[in-house]
């Protein structure tokens, strides 16, 4: 494949998207502990079977080991790293600060978030930041990266290279303008997507319907989440503890009728047939599996949904699990 968009970063979640194949990322979801090994742990049985490994930046407003120190252990270690930044918990300074020490450790990869409110973790009480949001967040990147400048115009002596993302959500109302808002995203730098969990395929397929008609699949690479489901009691919390999450009825209903003791294979199941499905969809250039605290699982459904082989990382790192092991 030809791909004529610019080379941005050259990652190799970048190379895999530009050649054309379909890609597979994952979280590493933050440990609450400050042991290295508790990373590495994790990311060796996430890098065997996935291009890039997202590091979460607080994921519902609930405070785990930085994004930020989960990435520097993996570059360190030779992994290709997803840095996800938030908006909620550091002001424009901040942020800035961190994209360039990032840059310096060898992050490529940049996922632009605005961040869950406070108000659904562990603290409510922390203080919001949010003095950007994510799609002003991807243009300052973006500045950062093309004109080699911080936003107050002071000159960068030596720019970094992202391959810029943002996520996107096509489940939640109003769905007929959340193509819009990718617009909006892709204008602001976005060079690839990852979707909130897909549950509904067709509500996806109208969505890259929309998205179609407005050439954005040949402007921005797409991976649509997905992930496995415990049981009904599950996919219950999801629906209505988890912010922009949509799971159908029918879903629920599925896991319901299934015996106990089979409940989280037919989650597994159930995983496997959407990506299956998403992976005919046009326009859409991978998926972004997410498994909270299920590193294994997720090794299994890409294996299972016939995603491997993957291509192994530099040999030198292929069988390393920290930097002390290296030779």
């Amino acid at each position: 494949m030809n791909d004529p968009r610019p080379l941005r970063a050259d990652s190799r979640l970048e190379r895999v998207l530009r050649s054309g194949r379909f890609a597979v990322t994952a979280e590493l979801n933050a440990p609450d502990s400050a042991d290295p090994e508790d990373v590495y742990r994790n990311a060796l049985v996430l890098a065997e079977v996935c291009d890039a490994i997202n590091a979460t930046d607080g994921s519902g407003a609930n405070c785990h080991m930085s994004s930020m120190g989960c990435c520097a252990l993996l570059t360190r270690a030779g992994y290709e790293a997803v840095l996800q930044v938030s908006c909620r918990d550091r002001n424009r300074i901040g942020i800035q600060g961190d994209l360039l020490g990032a840059a310096a450790m060898g992050v490529k990869n940049v996922l632009c978030l605005t961040g869950d409110d406070v108000s659904v973790g562990d603290q409510p009480q922390a203080k919001r930041v949010f003095d950007l949001d994510s799609i002003q967040l991807l243009r300052t990147a973006r500045i950062m990266r093309d004109k080699g400048v911080f936003l107050s115009g002071r000159k960068l002596s030596t720019p970094p290279r992202f391959f810029l993302g943002a996520a996107a959500n096509p489940f939640v109302p109003p769905r007929e303008f959340r193509h819009l808002r990718l617009l909006k995203k892709v204008e602001a730098g976005a060079d690839f997507i990852q979707t909130q969990y897909c549950f509904d395929v067709p509500v996806l397929e109208e969505f890259m319907r929309r998205v179609r008609d407005l050439g954005l699949h040949e402007r921005v690479y797409i991976l649509v989440g997905v992930g496995p489901l415990r049981s009904e009691k599950a996919a219950e919390f999801m629906r209505t503890k988890v912010p922009g999450v949509w799971i159908p009825d029918a879903i629920v209903e599925r896991l319901r009728k299934t015996p106990p003791k089979r409940k989280r294979e037919e989650g597994k199941r159930i995983c496997i047939e959407i990506i299956q499905q998403v992976r005919e969809i046009e326009g859409v250039h991978g998926v972004h599996v997410m498994a909270y605290r299920q590193e294994e699982t997720v090794a299994e459904i890409i294996q299972r949904a016939g995603l491997l082989p993957r291509r192994p990382r530099n040999g030198r790192n292929r069988n390393r699990r920290s930097p002390q092991e290296a030779p």
